[in-house]
């Protein structure tokens, strides 16, 4: 935690702004967009694993439907394919960055279309805070005409070519659990530069109830906005934003000074134009 955390959560009570709503949740979206991208709309949730249950809901999939999937990742990023009924169909890593192969990921997608089964979406994740082939992923996605699902939530910090992660997708995640470069104990975000698929996304979030004066709902909700006293703890968080990702960077220096003389030991490098978060030094 920084020095602000505890202030911020205090006035959250002094004020009773204690439901998944007000000027911290406000506040904190605000600046994770600012940090992120100006074009960017966000919207503070419960979990990342929420915000990829939601991105995958807005994009339309459905019972019966084909996602692409990484398969070298943590199971929050398939888990929320399968709430919905539909097949993650996973792809292998390439060597640059450990992340989705590009190659692998047009075979895949040919041979689907092939079997009349063309993905609805396409999620890409920047594992452990190293972006993926951006550039590369886009181009096939927009080949196709698939979706991509940005999983940045370990990758907050993280930049391609300058532009900050969490950017690049057709809807984009951030996961603040509390083993995250920050964290608001338990949460997460949805971003996108649609501001009518953030409101959809508030929508079915805060359990889909229409605008009538009674208790009315046509869709199937969710209860999956942040509180305001965790959003207080992540404006704080966001202030210490750089200096997490650069005591993490510092603790890559120290293992590859440390091990990098050793022939058996090969660190996870950053291409040209790739900056990673460093949420985890991996060798």
């Amino acid at each position: 935690m920084g020095e602000n955390e505890q202030l911020y959560v205090k006035e959250a009570f002094d004020t009773n702004w204690i439901a998944p709503l007000g000027p911290f949740v406000n506040r904190f979206e605000q600046t994770i967009g600012d940090y992120v991208s100006d074009t960017i709309h966000v919207e503070a949730l419960s979990s990342g694993t929420a915000a990829i249950h939601l991105a995958l809901e807005l994009l339309g999939v459905s019972q019966g439907d084909e996602v692409v999937c990484q398969s070298f990742t943590f199971s929050a990023s398939a888990n929320p394919i399968l709430y919905l009924g539909a097949t993650p169909i996973f792809i292998d890593s390439e060597p640059h960055t450990w992340n989705m192969s590009p190659e692998l990921l047009e075979k895949a997608i040919l041979d689907r279309i092939d079997s009349g089964k063309k993905p609805k979406a396409i999620n890409a994740v920047h594992l452990y805070g190293m972006p993926y082939m951006v550039k590369e992923i886009a181009e096939i996605a927009n080949t196709y005409g698939i979706p991509i699902i940005e999983d940045s939530a370990e990758a907050l910090g993280s930049t391609y070519n300058g532009a900050k992660c969490g950017s690049f997708g057709d809807i984009g995640i951030l996961s603040f659990n509390g083993n995250k470069i920050i964290t608001t104990s338990g949460g997460g975000a949805l971003l996108t530069n649609d501001v009518n698929i953030k409101e959809k996304a508030i929508y079915l979030a805060t359990q889909a109830r229409d605008d009538a004066p009674h208790y009315q709902h046509s869709e199937v909700g969710y209860n999956y906005r942040m509180s305001n006293v965790l959003a207080g703890i992540g404006c704080g968080q966001m202030e210490v934003l750089d200096d997490r990702v650069n005591a993490r960077r510092r603790n890559f220096d120290f293992y590859k000074k440390g091990l990098g003389h050793l022939s058996e030991i090969e660190f996870l490098e950053e291409p040209n134009g790739f900056f990673s978060n460093r949420w985890l030094s991996c060798i």
